[in-house]
C-alpha cells in the first residue's frame, strides 16, 4: 500500500470511498470539498493506494496555530489493520514538519466507532464546543 497526495484522477474512486464510508453529509458536495482543498495545501490530502484502488483517505491542514484532520476514511474491508492508524501518522509527521504544535479534529457525537478510533491512538476530548457558520451553501 502506498501513501501519497491526492491526484485528479483519484476523484471518483475517493468520493466513492467516502460514500461508502458514509461521511458525505448532504450539506457538503464532496466534489467541491475536493476543489477547496485542492486550492489550499493539497499536499496535505493524503490517499493510500493499495493495487490502484483508493483504500484511505485523509485531509490534513495547518492554520499556523493548529493542526486539522478531516476526511479520513477507510474503506471497511480494510478497517482494523493499521491503515487509519498510518494515514493519521503520515498526516502528522507532515504537520509536524511544518511546526504545527497541535491536532484538533471533529467527529460526530453518534459516531462512536471513530471516536474509540481516535482515543485509541491517543486523541483526548477538548472542552470545548464546536460550532460553526456555513458562509457559501454547497446545495446552490
Amino acid at each position: 500500500m502506498e501513501i501519497r497526495p491526492y491526484t485528479p484522477t483519484d476523484a471518483s474512486m475517493v468520493v466513492h470511498l467516502w460514500r461508502q464510508c458514509g461521511i458525505v453529509q448532504p450539506q457538503n458536495d464532496p466534489l467541491k470539498d475536493i476543489r477547496r482543498k485542492l486550492a489550499v495545501q493539497a499536499e496535505l490530502f493524503l490517499v493510500a493506494v493499495e493495487q490502484g484502488r483508493v483504500v484511505a483517505t485523509v485531509m490534513a491542514g495547518y492554520d499556523g496555530h493548529r493542526g486539522w484532520l478531516n476526511y479520513l476514511a477507510v474503506s471497511p474491508d480494510h478497517r482494523r489493520n493499521g491503515v487509519g492508524r498510518r494515514m493519521v501518522r503520515e498526516a502528522e509527521i507532515r504537520l509536524r514538519a511544518l511546526g504545527c504544535p497541535k491536532i484538533n479534529l471533529q467527529v460526530r457525537t453518534a459516531n462512536t466507532d471513530a471516536i474509540g478510533f481516535y482515543q485509541a491512538i491517543g486523541f483526548v476530548e477538548d472542552q470545548v464546543r464546536s460550532m460553526g457558520k456555513r458562509l457559501v451553501s454547497d446545495q446552490e
